[in-house]
């Protein structure tokens, strides 16, 4: 087994080379060097499994056994991905089941060294000597650039696809769950789940100075998988719903506004997803 080791300087805080490197639109951004359209489906929390995914339903299923924020990475791959299932490991995945993939951050006077490096056999060094150089160029590219990318929120819930697509949609359900801290509320929701039509969500503090309704227009609509739509300043949103083993992930993909902080937007619509997890499993 080899350990082919790759490095990059790139000049931005470790923060932004982070996000770069995990928030789902980015991950498939540099990752596409290796297989284009390839997707993860993990609630990214340390211990957990996560599936590394193509297209067309193959890859490999790993867990995150170590994770630091904003400092490392390291996922041990375990067995083999067909059609979208695992599949038991055979003698052939033997060879390579266990092998790990790490990633280190080192930020110094603002430039922040990213280390990559991955177990593999032999016959692979050669394919990751020329791919992986490329994926770390767009890591940078994305975290250097000025362009805003969407910031990913996930929480991962134990009940049916069902009945976490129809307590994430269904007004009833949307009331009981849709605030980020208990000191707001959601009095009123109205949702036309199809393309093209509108949903208004209403968000009120409880003291009730405060109140806005928050605004959408679908643009597409998969039952059960996922739905686009845009806010009404136009900012496009994108929630995702994957099954994995006994827990739904649900995936909001969003672009940020640029009155709060990045990191204020983000842990804002984070609370309200674990605000989703508390009640969808109540």
């Amino acid at each position: 087994m080899k350990k082919p080791t790759f490095s990059i300087d790139i000049n931005a805080p470790k923060e932004k080379v982070w996000y770069a490197l995990w928030d789902e639109e980015n991950y498939e951004s540099w990752t596409s060097v290796f297989c284009p359209g390839s997707f993860i489906v993990s609630d990214w929390n340390e211990g957990s499994k996560i599936h590394f995914l193509s297209p067309e339903g193959g890859g490999m299923f790993s867990l995150i056994t170590q994770k630091k924020p904003f400092e490392t990475m390291l996922f041990q791959h375990i067995g083999e991905i067909q059609n979208f299932e695992e599949h038991p490991i055979t003698e052939e995945t033997k060879v390579w089941s266990g092998c790990k993939e790490r990633y280190d951050l080192v930020e110094k006077n603002g430039i922040t060294t990213v280390t990559a490096s991955v177990d593999t056999v032999e016959d692979h060094v050669d394919y990751f000597e020329k791919t992986f150089p490329s994926g770390l160029e767009k890591v940078k590219q994305i975290a250097e650039g000025n362009e805003k990318t969407a910031i990913t929120v996930k929480t991962s819930v134990k009940d049916t696809l069902e009945n976490v697509w129809n307590k994430f949609t269904q007004p009833e359900h949307v009331v009981n769950w849709n605030f980020a801290s208990d000191d707001w509320h959601c009095p009123k929701a109205e949702n036309q789940l199809e393309a093209g039509k509108n949903f208004t969500y209403t968000m009120a503090s409880k003291d009730g100075e405060m109140s806005f309704d928050f605004v959408g227009t679908y643009e597409e609509v998969i039952p059960m998988k996922q739905f686009i739509y845009h806010i009404s300043d136009g900012r496009k949103v994108t929630v995702k719903f994957h099954k994995l083993d006994d827990n739904i992930i649900v995936t909001e993909n969003f672009f940020p506004e640029n009155i709060h902080s990045l990191e204020l937007q983000r842990d804002g619509w984070q609370a309200i997803l674990e605000n989703f997890k508390k009640y969808a499993e109540q």
